[in-house]
């Protein structure tokens, strides 16, 4: 790794919504002694400008010879096009399994992970418990049935007019709130897998009988649901295997309400909680970036190609 001194990006053209990705990618690269390399498709004054960091830009078709290691942002077009730019420059291209990168977002900044802990990861799409022994021996202990707490926290915040995203709307309007519906913890007492379809769905139907109740009564009441649902799993694991650590990842993990409850849970059971800093609980780059270490120090290089159907236990 100490020879990477150049990793190119490649994104498609008018791609504007890649520009913080981009950014938070160049401040960590440059911290490590890296430098991020573009082709003319990057707004390279505007990056300069937002980090404070110097950026190389090069033509496309001197690109691929330009750089060390490739990183692609988009999905499969952009992988072709990135596959047809490098030709036969012996380049490596790594995809990164974005639930990797949400693993080791905790240790973003400062090393805070101890083997072997147990990890939630609570996002959008991919709610999860997993045992981790080594960064490459993950166990998957339990996943959702159906919807994400995520999922769950946006589709509340539609039925209450807050927008999108929900969760920090939802949380924040809970605070304000009395925990006084009892609405249900699907699968509560069921191992580790989880559900929040039914609990959705279960504040649904109570706002359109009860259309004229405090919105802050149901905001607290349903975060209340959640945050049960996830703690006892959480304890249920840390009980069932010995951990020196919790790890909690994922958009849901930057909420107040997880990360008191998680952190009164580990008070008592007497284990370490990490968490990553705010700023990385969501989808970010420098989480993608330190992902690619582990690939990079385990030997692994992954095909040119968009897989869906990745799991946390696979590169």
């Amino acid at each position: 790794m100490s020879s990477i001194k150049r990793i190119g990006i490649f994104i498609k053209p008018h791609q504007p919504e890649a520009l913080q990705t981009i950014c938070e990618l160049t401040k960590w690269l440059v911290e490590r002694g890296i430098c991020l390399v573009g082709g003319p498709e990057i707004d390279r004054e505007r990056i300069e400008h937002e980090t404070g960091c110097p950026v190389d830009q090069v033509e496309t078709d001197q690109l691929a010879a330009s750089v060390d290691l490739f990183l692609v942002l988009g999905g499969d077009g952009t992988m072709i096009a990135t596959a047809r730019l490098i030709g036969d420059h012996e380049v490596p291209v790594l995809g990164i399994n974005h639930l990797r990168g949400h693993l080791r977002s905790a240790d973003l900044v400062e090393r805070r992970v101890e083997l072997p802990a147990i990890v939630l990861l609570v996002s959008g799409g991919h709610p999860f418990l997993a045992r981790m022994e080594r960064l490459t021996d993950i166990q998957l202990l339990g996943s959702t049935r159906d919807d994400s707490v995520g999922e769950a926290y946006d589709k509340v915040a539609r039925l209450l007019g807050l927008g999108f995203p929900g969760g920090p709307a939802v949380d924040k309007l809970a605070k304000t709130g009395k925990d006084s519906i009892p609405f249900p913890r699907p699968m509560l007492n069921e191992g580790f897998e989880f559900s929040f379809s039914g609990l959705k769905s279960a504040v649904g139907r109570f706002l359109d009988k009860n259309p004229d109740v405090d919105h802050a009564n149901v905001a607290a009441s349903f975060v209340s649901a959640c945050m049960e649902i996830l703690l006892t799993k959480c304890k249920r694991a840390l009980e069932a295997y010995p951990a020196e650590c919790l790890v909690v990842v994922g958009g849901v993990a930057a909420s107040p309400q997880l990360r008191e409850g998680t952190a009164e849970l580990c008070d008592r059971l007497g284990v370490k909680l990490c968490l990553p800093p705010l700023k990385w609980s969501t989808d970010n780059a420098a989480m993608i970036g330190l992902a690619a270490w582990d690939y990079l120090n385990a030997g692994v290089h992954t095909p040119l190609a968009a897989t869906a159907s990745l799991k946390i236990t696979e590169f």
